[in-house]
């Protein structure tokens, strides 16, 4: 079973028309009221050199949140980098439906498994073309 953490990961990385494309031929989501935003701001980001030595601000990003609540009362929260209110609201809501039993199975099976396919897919793509251009220090040896 898919954990919060893993569908709002999910979430946070989908396009809007991807999202709203796979809502199309699903029933209408619940009515629901936003808390928060969407709204943009900055947030900083750290690194370290070498992974382990001291941190260090690398620079700022811009960042879109936003909090909804269904009439139930539950709360449905994200935060994705870029400037996209309407990914941002459209992620939100579907945390907050995917804490109802009643929907949880049907998002999980028709939304947050094909995106998270799609993103695997992305991220394999992009793994084989920076392996197409790793440079082999020691095959640069033998031939002097």
């Amino acid at each position: 079973m898919i954990t919060r953490s893993e569908w709002m990961a999910v979430l946070a990385r989908a396009p809007a028309d991807e999202m709203a494309a796979l809502l199309a031929p699903l029933p209408p989501l619940p009515v629901h009221r936003v808390i928060r935003g969407p709204e943009i701001g900055l947030t900083m980001l750290r690194g370290r050199a070498g992974g382990d030595g001291a941190a260090f601000n690398l620079g700022e990003a811009t960042l879109t949140r936003c909090s909804v609540s269904l009439e139930g009362g539950t709360l449905g929260h994200c935060w994705r980098l870029g400037r996209d209110r309407r990914a941002a609201e459209t992620a939100a809501l579907l945390d907050a439906c995917l804490q109802q039993p009643d929907w949880q199975e049907l998002l999980i099976e028709a939304v947050i498994e094909p995106l998270r396919e799609r993103q695997r897919e992305a991220a394999l793509l992009t793994a084989r073309r920076a392996a197409a251009t790793e440079v082999r220090f020691a095959t640069l040896a033998t031939m002097r």
